[in-house]
């Protein structure tokens, strides 16, 4: 209810145990709960809905909690989001927070397929989340963090107010979401040839023009070259493979990951169950977890030191988990702890994954 007047569409919001006020990392596993009303950054999002929708419910669930096991809890956030009997589903926004936007995903695909109601998400188009889930919701253009929620709540409500509305929307540039990937016959005046013509004589002459079809853009990694001299060389070992002291000590993300770990190896000769682990969730690490040195292979790598195959095994690795992790996250870790490593005067790197 909003000013003493029934609504005409009913609205329920998933966001995440920092955004619920709940608290940040040290809260991550908090368990899915449904509140009624509106809850955080739910109180913009319904004074953006005006008098057209209000916000009946807010789903509420920790960020590590869902990626843990997706599956579990995409069910359990289901059942919750059910009880409100919701016209639409609204989805963080998540910005560029990689957890939060695979949970907003797999909740939308969820929803779509469940429930079969308009679903819209707000994301920073490097957000894991993106390239997951893009086919199966709307996910409104939003900028990397939350200092642009001024500008994304709108743009949800605007876009969820239109769906429920059953208008037709434009294109993604017209209407502010994010290209799913998802063709549509149209018809033009000017056939293929002509309109392709057409883009080639504007590039040439420095004028605007838009693209029909945007290609993907591939990074290019020029190899280094070969290490000559091995018996003088220090190798390092970096792993996405998850493997890290037992326990977690850095609290890496089972996907998505946020943050690295460096972990020193001085005088480990084999990396045992009873002081290592896999935290990656994105693969059975059972046998990981068994044997460490299965993903992380120390114990190998010390014997061909002994032996005087290379130098020396550097007395630091480091680690992350690969699943769903954003370019821009990867890219950083890989630039920080690379300078470390040349720092530390390493001369060779084998990275090792699942």
């Amino acid at each position: 209810m909003k000013g003493g007047e029934t609504m005409s569409y009913r609205i329920v919001h998933y966001i995440n145990q920092f955004f619920a006020g709940i608290g940040g990392e040290e809260k991550a596993d908090y368990a899915p709960e449904s509140r009624e009303g509106v809850v955080g950054p739910g109180m913009a999002l319904n004074a953006s809905l005006g008098d057209e929708a209000e916000i009946v419910g807010t789903v509420i669930c920790g960020d590590t909690y869902f990626a843990t096991d997706m599956d579990k809890a995409s069910v359990e956030v289901l059942e919750l989001i059910k009880k409100f009997e919701p016209d639409a589903v609204v989805l963080g926004p998540a910005f560029n927070a990689g957890r939060y936007g695979s949970a907003c995903g797999a909740m939308g695909d969820a929803v779509s397929k469940e429930l079969g109601v308009p679903v819209v998400s707000g994301m920073y188009p490097e957000n894991p989340g993106v390239e997951m889930y893009k086919k199966s919701l709307y996910i409104v253009e939003t900028p990397d963090s939350a200092r642009g929620m001024g500008k994304a709540i709108p743009a949800m409500a605007k876009l969820v107010l239109r769906l429920l509305k059953g208008e037709k929307l434009g294109s993604p540039s017209e209407e502010g979401y994010i290209e799913r990937g998802i063709r549509k016959n149209m018809f033009f005046e000017k056939i293929a040839a002509e309109r392709a013509l057409d883009m080639f004589v504007s590039k040439i002459n420095g004028q605007p023009f838009t693209t029909e079809y945007v290609m993907p853009v591939f990074d290019r990694v020029a190899p280094n070259p070969p290490i000559m001299d091995m018996k003088n060389t220090t190798i390092a070992l970096v792993t996405s493979g998850g493997i890290v002291p037992k326990g977690n000590p850095d609290h890496i993300a089972a996907s998505s990951a946020q943050n690295y770990g460096e972990y020193d190896i001085t005088g480990v000769m084999d990396l045992t169950s009873e002081d290592y682990e896999s935290c990656h969730g994105g693969y059975d690490s059972t046998y990981a977890c068994d044997d460490p040195d299965r993903v992380l292979p120390v114990d190998v790598l010390r014997e061909m030191e002994k032996e005087g195959l290379f130098k020396k095994l550097h007395n630091k690795y480091y680690s992350s988990v690969g699943n769903g992790t954003s370019v821009g996250n990867a890219k950083k870790f890989a630039a920080e702890f690379a300078q470390k490593l040349k720092n530390d005067g390493v001369d060779a790197v084998i990275v090792t994954s699942t």
